[in-house]
């Protein structure tokens, strides 16, 4: 069985869990106890850089694929221990002027943070900050489904990892990549990490726009229409 190394794009299904039940899933079976609604939906990852949490990621590496694994991962190789700098005092004030009346156990976003209400007293607000599996261990269920080796699929994905969209490109002996001169800046930006996992330098062309039809000058189109009257 082939095994897999670092900075390998690999599909993985997998299920996570913590106090023993699951908190996030790409497995049909178990996506349901979260949202009876969900779909699962596809998962690639690249082996190595960060794209899943710590403890997983690194497990990774030496796994083949096809076959199921159970990883256990301590809370410093998941989300973290708990920070108590992360646990705030915020007036009350700063949730009502958003239209938010927090109440203790609601959990909503602010600040591209998930936060939880510990507790709400006069004008205060206790607020946590931590990532709510901070501080436990994990078990993840994972098996890698396949290794993706064509490269018009890694470079798709690596284009909705960094752009969150997919350019007019080609592939040749570099990735060439086409579109309005705006976007040039961008893909210079990656050109290192594409070197870096494609093992192809990554270059721009600006996309040549379509020719507009020329004006008819005025005076030419008058004397024409004159010439028809006679």
């Amino acid at each position: 069985m082939e095994s897999i190394n670092k900075n390998d794009f690999v599909e993985i299904k997998f299920s996570g869990y913590s106090d023993g039940k699951v908190f996030d899933s790409n497995v049909g079976e178990d996506l349901k106890k979260l949202n009876p609604e969900a779909k699962p939906s596809q998962t690639i990852v690249i082996v190595g850089q960060g794209m899943i949490v710590p403890g997983l990621d690194k497990s990774l590496e030496g796994k083949e694929v096809g076959k199921d694994y159970e990883v256990k991962l301590t809370a410093k190789e998941g989300f973290g221990e708990r920070d108590r700098n992360l646990v705030k005092i915020i007036p009350l004030k700063a949730f009502t002027e958003k239209n938010v009346y927090p109440q203790i156990g609601m959990v909503f976003a602010m600040d591209n943070y998930l936060v939880k209400i510990l507790a709400v007293s006069g004008a205060r607000v206790t607020a946590d900050f931590n990532n709510p599996l901070a501080g436990k261990d994990l078990v993840y269920k994972i098996k890698i489904v396949r290794k993706v080796e064509d490269i018009k699929e890694k470079t798709e994905f690596l284009f909705n990892s960094f752009l969150r969209m997919v350019p007019e490109f080609e592939i040749k002996e570099d990735i060439i990549v086409k579109g309005p001169r705006q976007l040039e800046v961008f893909v210079h930006g990656f050109k290192d990490k594409f070197k870096e996992l494609l093992g192809k330098d990554l270059k721009f062309e600006v996309k040549e726009e379509e020719k507009k039809p020329e004006k008819i000058d005025s005076k030419v189109e008058a004397k024409e229409s004159e010439t028809k009257s006679e």
